[in-house]
């Protein structure tokens, strides 16, 4: 398969319109892609004949079939309108095949239920602070496949436990992982790293870090691009949080940082906490900490996110997931960790999370934080935490309720429309079905306890 020998915007800078880009690079269809409220990434295959009608606003999609995306049956057509800074070229998951990001309308206006267009909401209003937000993402995954009998199973057999960086690991899983790793790199998003993950089957593939926007779609491929090449090679690729009891889930960690006319506000060297930050970062980091529970609702939005977070251990000693609104130095057991004076990192996302979610509302939360000119206490000392530390929620049905309880971050995704009761209703129903469902563990349990 070929991969692009020049970067796009090289390739494209003299073209205008999506066709004319398209065919400049010998592109027959287009994947036309937004995701719903859930992440799933919906399309329509769009031959490059068409794209004028895709540019031009005439691509439906009946939204209630989409998935979560705030609509009915009776409901007008979800309409993509095409983001061209984002069209890509991808050869390397099919020849002739290009990506671009749409942003849903509906009757002429943007659709507050799509992900995409809450997180350009939040960037806005970071705009009207005379802010950006730069971003990065770690994206682990399991590589799969199932036995004689149907059980999942790592794809690996020879992976074993306390397997994390392990080079015969990386090694066996070499055609996949340097297929991504190629698939980036020819795009420009700067692969730096291929790791075994902690668990036995986990991976992270890493890309340097850009705008939020950015960054949020190129998740979103990313995803996509594992999924599709793992299932070339017969095997399943899954972002689940906890697919195995015993093993360490998969997250979405993310590092944020505050720029003003491309200069960085978060380093400060005279910082008396010794962190390195400045008082606009550490109001940043209280907003993101006061509102900590509702946003558990969107950086670990599923059933399963709570068997990762709710774990005490894994097989390796460790589960890397924080139970507390808590924040410090490079120490990986706190909700935000500060490596150093440019960034942060927030370790609560897990791979159910939707990465446009997930950003936006940790940037509102942060937005609140640098408006009321928050002060977040003394950083926790390396594996210690301070007593006014709050647990973060349980489970899917305390951070439903959570975030009910935060008018900020409700308010904050509203969009005229309730999006964010929307959401929080959608997952009280999903936790309700799962725990209306009998599980092994209930037979176990209860079949002939009484």
């Amino acid at each position: 398969m070929t991969l692009l020998s020049q970067p796009v915007a090289d390739r494209t800078a003299s073209a205008v319109s999506l066709k004319e880009r398209a065919l400049a690079d010998g592109v027959r269809f287009i994947l036309a892609l937004f995701v719903d409220m859930n992440g799933k990434p919906c399309a329509k295959l769009v031959p490059v004949s068409a794209a004028d009608e895709l540019e031009a606003g005439e691509l439906g999609f009946a939204g209630f079939a989409a998935g979560l995306v705030g609509q009915h049956p009776q409901d007008p057509d979800l309409i993509a309108i095409p983001d061209l800074s984002s069209y890509t070229p991808v050869p390397f998951i099919r020849e002739g095949l290009a990506i671009v990001h749409c942003d849903p309308h509906v009757n002429g206006e943007p659709w507050p239920f799509a992900p995409r267009v809450i997180l350009k909401t939040a960037l806005a209003a970071l705009a009207e602070r005379g802010l950006t937000s730069k971003v990065g993402a770690e994206v682990e995954y399991f590589l799969l496949d199932k036995d004689e009998d149907g059980r999942l199973v790592t794809a690996d057999r020879r992976d074993g436990e306390r397997a994390c960086y392990d080079a015969r690991g990386l090694t066996r899983m070499y055609e996949h992982l340097t297929a991504i790793s190629d698939a980036m790199n020819a795009l420009g998003w700067s692969n730096y790293a291929n790791d075994h993950e902690d668990a036995s089957g986990q991976f992270e593939q890493n890309f340097a870090y850009a705008d939020a926007l950015v960054t949020a779609d190129r998740v979103i491929m990313l995803r996509y691009f594992i999924n599709v090449l793992a299932e070339q090679r017969g095997m399943t690729a899954t972002f689940m949080p906890k697919p195995f009891t015993d093993r360490t889930g998969s997250g979405l960690h993310l590092h944020l940082s505050l720029w003003q006319d491309e200069r960085p506000v978060f380093p400060d060297e005279g910082d008396a906490r010794g962190l390195g930050l400045s008082d606009t970062a550490y109001s940043f980091v209280a907003g993101v900490l006061d509102h900590a529970a509702g946003l558990q609702l969107f950086l670990a939005p599923s059933v399963n996110s709570y068997k990762r977070r709710g774990a005490t251990t894994s097989a390796s000693g460790a589960t890397w997931s924080p139970r507390r609104a808590s924040y410090g130095g490079n120490d990986r057991t706190h909700l935000i960790r500060v490596p150093d004076g440019n960034r942060v990192e927030l370790r609560a996302g897990d791979g159910a999370a939707n990465p446009y979610l997930a950003v936006a509302t940790t940037l509102f939360a942060g937005i609140d934080g640098l408006d009321r000119g928050a002060d977040p206490g003394d950083p926790c000392a390396p594996g210690e935490f301070r007593e006014d530390s709050a647990e973060l929620p349980r489970t899917l049905l305390h951070a439903v309720e959570a975030f009910r309880g935060d008018d900020v971050l409700r308010d904050a995704i509203h969009g005229g429309r309730g999006v964010g009761t929307y959401f929080a209703d959608a997952k009280e129903d999903e936790f309700l079905r799962w725990h209306n469902t009998v599980s092994d563990w209930e037979i176990d349990h209860y079949l002939t306890a009484y």
